[in-house]
């Protein structure tokens, strides 16, 4: 695919928009929907099929109104994007619905809903630097470090001449957070997980 050429969208003019195709489109992106409306990429996932179309099923949120929706389009289908600014900022502390972020070159504070927050809300840690896209001076979306360090607070004990190789087991995180982990890892056991779906990466080094 060649380079993508920003240009202005006659419809919007406020923002520059760049086309693309359905399966580039990332989660946290911003996309015009048919109905010349603003959305916010939620979840992105492509499937190919053996036989068939492949497919791009887009989960979205309208900026405006907090509408969500889902549609698939083929893989090759033309989007529009429009860029947004993403600033860092570093989680602070949950009020009530809110969690509380701050730009640490402004030292404004920026409250995110848990429903924009969604599924990242048990890997927050306090200190943790997260990326915010900015859309019209208001947040609309977050992505937080792919990887954070977890302990383990329960699970079956080790099986005596059980090997790595083995079938995983059941353990709970100290965010509350359920996940899979080699036989070997013990309560107390610090760990590396992935954010976007809690799976076990790696034992921590630290």
């Amino acid at each position: 695919m060649s380079a993508a050429r920003i240009q202005f969208n006659p419809q919007n003019q406020d923002f520059p928009v760049v086309k693309v195709i359905a399966s580039g489109v990332r989660k946290g992106n911003v996309i015009e929907h048919e109905d010349g409306k603003l959305y916010v990429v939620l979840k992105a996932e492509s499937m190919h099929p053996g036989k068939g179309t492949p497919t791009t099923t887009i989960d979205m949120r309208r900026i405006s109104d907090g509408v969500k929706t889902v549609v698939r389009y083929k893989t090759t289908d033309a989007m529009e994007r429009a860029f947004v600014e993403t600033i860092t900022h570093t989680y602070l502390y949950k009020d009530g619905d809110n969690y509380v972020f701050m730009n640490p070159e402004t030292f404004d504070q920026v409250p995110l809903h848990e429903d924009m927050v969604g599924d990242n809300a048990p890997y927050l840690q306090e200190g943790m630097e997260c990326q915010i896209a900015m859309f019209n001076d208001g947040p609309i979306s977050i992505e937080i470090p792919p990887r954070v360090t977890l302990e383990i607070t329960e699970c079956e004990p080790a099986i005596k001449n059980q090997t790595a190789s083995s079938s995983f087991k059941p353990a709970m995180l100290n965010n509350g957070v359920r996940t899979l982990v080699p036989p070997h890892i013990n309560v107390g056991t610090r760990i590396v997980v992935d954010t976007t779906d809690g799976s076990y990466v790696e034992r921590a080094k630290d």
